[in-house]
């Protein structure tokens, strides 16, 4: 891939909730291995309205991981050249079908009209995308962590959540740490993720 083309002075400088604050209104339900297929579908439709400049497409979130429970909304990563440049990108995926959500600095978020699948767009080397696919793998490979995620999960979805963003927040500290084991059990001198 280029070398990192994230230029904070052609991006936003704000957070754009397109449609405002919403509510958590999705439960949780055991892995699917339909949303493989779901995955599966929704990168060719990426790579076809994008073709070359879908420098990445990725299953991330807890539909990527089997056997962990997951809200039924497939996450995927897509990376771009630059992000600011949303000519490059943005005209083609609304286009295939995709609504705006989120425009924020360094990211911009698309989803389904349905809201079963959310586009999380980056530009090229940057860190969350390493972050997603760190996580994604460790629960992957560590039935101990995919446990404690999906334990935390149920724990949380009980609650009543009036925004959709608090409920993500409040995995944050657990996540972490699930991270830094990842980190901490990769061989020394590795890169994540592999060239």
């Amino acid at each position: 891939m280029p070398p990192y083309e994230y230029d904070p002075a052609e991006d936003v400088t704000d957070l754009e909730l397109i449609g405002g604050v919403e509510p958590l209104s999705t439960g949780l339900r055991e892995y699917d291995p339909r949303w493989r297929d779901v995955f599966d579908h929704h990168a060719a439709l990426i790579r076809s309205a994008l073709g070359a400049r879908a420098l990445m497409v990725e299953h991330i979130g807890s539909t990527s991981v089997e056997g962990l429970v997951a809200k039924p909304i497939v996450d995927i990563a897509l990376v771009v050249a630059r992000i600011g440049a949303e000519d490059a990108y943005l005209p083609d995926l609304l286009a295939a079908g995709y609504e705006l959500r989120t425009r924020e600095p360094g990211h911009r978020l698309v989803r389904t009209p349905a809201r079963d699948v959310h586009v999380h767009i980056y530009p090229v080397g940057a860190p969350a995308v390493d972050e997603y696919l760190l996580f994604r793998d460790r629960l992957r490979e560590d039935s101990s962590d995919r446990a404690l995620y999906g334990d935390l999960k149920r724990q949380l979805i009980a609650r009543p959540w009036t925004d959709s963003n608090q409920y993500a927040d409040a995995k944050s500290q657990v996540i972490g740490e699930i991270k830094e084991r990842a980190r901490a059990s990769r061989p020394a001198g590795s890169r994540f993720p592999p060239s």
